[in-house]
């Protein structure tokens, strides 16, 4: 890592640091990138998307730093003692920001009709759910078909979004006219949205919980060029940068700045992990010496310390280095181009020219591409460069049409919850980028996956789980890429505005400006 970002990273007080006395008013002027294609979380789960609108919307629990759960829109919950029986008590007084009370039914709709529709991470939670009831309008109780060991991390904003049934019921979620003006919750209300500009959020004035927000508002500025965004923090437009808001090589300038403090805190729930997605149905790609050779020819090294400014590190496997289960005795396939040219030639590799399709989150993701395309010409392998924005890349893989993307999905601490959706074959469908994408299709690894998600015993689970990144590192249905490291840099003054393990995507309820 970079001398002055270690140093910077080391010497990281004041981000979640508060004082005695939080101050009420003042804006935050932050920076999304890209601009979200959506504000509602329920059908979009694009990481813009995630960060704005998980201040408007709110599940049922919040997780600190350590994964332990803390209440949110449920004030607590009990766990039957065969572990089936879930139930949560609700918050009295909730409002719903067109003013409307919230209840129980609102927790049953969204998560038994609106997510199980739209939503398939939370769709795959969902299958070890044999019932959702509201007792009454303040208790919820979910019943499991069976144990199912990491379902209380199941409920933070982004994997079960609460939605309002008085305005969703019944209609096409899809086209729903409030889509583009968000309802929830939240400490904060959708105010106006001047595309390509701004996004702008101000306080709830009935948020339920009593004193909170202290923030009049919050900004999230969009700036196209990285470079601007940079000078925008630099010149005092926008005092926070999220993780991925710049580019890496500009993070140790910026963090050398007065008034600047920075902390990879935040990250823990998401295990932020990259990955070359590759298309298992057709063509070279369905051929599984081809997806090895695809990733004995990735310079990772030169990928994380080059285009990643020394953030992160390189992946083993499928799981990431802080999800739990992670194979610390498998070994990453190393960088040998010549193996790589070996396997090419064995899978009978005809020339064909793929077509790789860049995350268009900014100019490292571009010259990722780039590298990609350098790695794979120098073992033989053709590939063209699709460019694209952020609508046009969810349609390409919702539509599977690609040979090559890039990506980072986020794995929500256990396996159960963030891995499987990626790789079991029930959780392939058209129409979403952040399904089994690629198309892989294997009954082993399925029913791998599905006795770890029943299993409650750690060293059991811990067990299957060896046996699945084994088989997946064989069969390689992605090339994976780093584990992803994100600095949140923000001026010093802004306190505890990372709070929890998802960061700025819960982050402004606490947040205060000291003055």
């Amino acid at each position: 890592m970079n001398r002055f970002l270690a140093a910077a990273l080391a010497g990281f007080l004041a981000i979640g640091t508060a004082s005695a006395d939080p101050m009420a008013g003042g804006r935050a002027n932050v920076v999304v990138q890209p601009e979200p294609p959506s504000l509602m979380m329920g059908l979009f789960q694009n990481a813009p998307t995630q960060m704005v609108g998980g201040n408007i919307y709110e599940g049922l629990l919040r997780y600190d730093n350590d994964l332990n759960p803390m209440p949110s829109l449920a004030k607590s919950w009990t766990v039957s003692e065969d572990g089936r029986t879930y139930t949560f008590n609700l918050e009295d007084g909730v409002k719903w920001h067109d003013g409307a009370p919230f209840s129980a039914a609102d927790v049953v709709f969204s998560a038994d009709v609106f997510l199980r529709q739209s939503h398939p991470r939370f769709r795959a939670v969902l299958t070890h759910v044999e019932s959702i009831t509201a007792p009454d309008d303040h208790t919820v109780v979910f019943q499991l078909k069976a144990p199912f060991g990491p379902f209380l991390n199941s409920f933070e904003v982004g994997s079960m979004p609460i939605v309002p049934k008085h305005i969703y019921e019944g209609t096409d979620f899809a086209t729903n006219p409030a889509n583009n003006t968000p309802i929830g919750t939240g400490p904060f209300k959708f105010a106006e949205w001047v595309k390509g500009s701004y996004i702008r959020l101000e306080k709830n004035p009935d948020y339920w919980d009593e004193g909170k927000p202290y923030l009049d508002e919050i900004y999230w500025h969009v700036i196209p060029d990285a470079a601007a965004r940079a000078v925008a923090y630099e010149t005092g437009t926008v005092d926070i940068l999220p993780g991925g808001a710049v580019e890496n090589f500009d993070v140790p300038r910026l963090t050398a700045l007065d008034n600047t403090c920075v902390t990879q805190k935040g990250w823990e729930f998401f295990s932020p992990q990259s990955w070359v997605w590759i298309n298992n149905r057709q063509g070279p790609t369905a051929n599984k010496e081809f997806r090895q050779a695809i990733l004995y020819a990735l310079d990772r090294e030169f990928i994380k310390d080059v285009l990643w400014n020394g953030l992160g590190n390189v992946s083993n496997g499928p799981f990431a280095a802080t999800t739990k289960f992670n194979d610390t005795d498998l070994s990453p396939y190393p960088f040998d181009p010549d193996k790589a040219k070996e396997l090419v030639k064995a899978s009978g590799y005809n020339g064909e020219t793929l077509r790789l399709v860049p995350m268009p989150y900014g100019e490292t993701w571009m010259r990722l591409a780039e590298v990609i395309k350098q790695n794979l010409a120098d073992v033989g392998v053709k590939v063209d460069i699709v460019a694209t924005d952020v609508a046009g890349w969810n349609q390409r893989l919702g539509d599977w049409d690609f040979d090559l993307s890039t990506t980072f999905l986020y794995q929500y601490g256990d396996p159960a919850l963030g891995v499987a959706r990626n790789y079991v074959s029930t959780n392939i469908a058209k129409g979403s980028p952040w399904n089994n994408v690629e198309g892989y299709s294997n009954p082993e690894v399925d029913a791998l996956f599905e006795k770890g998600a029943a299993t409650i015993n750690p060293e059991e689970r811990a067990a299957l789980y060896k046996e699945v990144q084994a088989k997946l590192s064989e069969d390689v249905p992605v090339a994976w890429l780093l584990d992803l490291g994100f600095p949140t840099i923000a001026r010093c003054n802004i306190k505890d505005l990372v709070t929890t393990g998802i960061g700025l995507n819960d982050g402004f309820k606490n947040a205060y400006i000291e003055r």
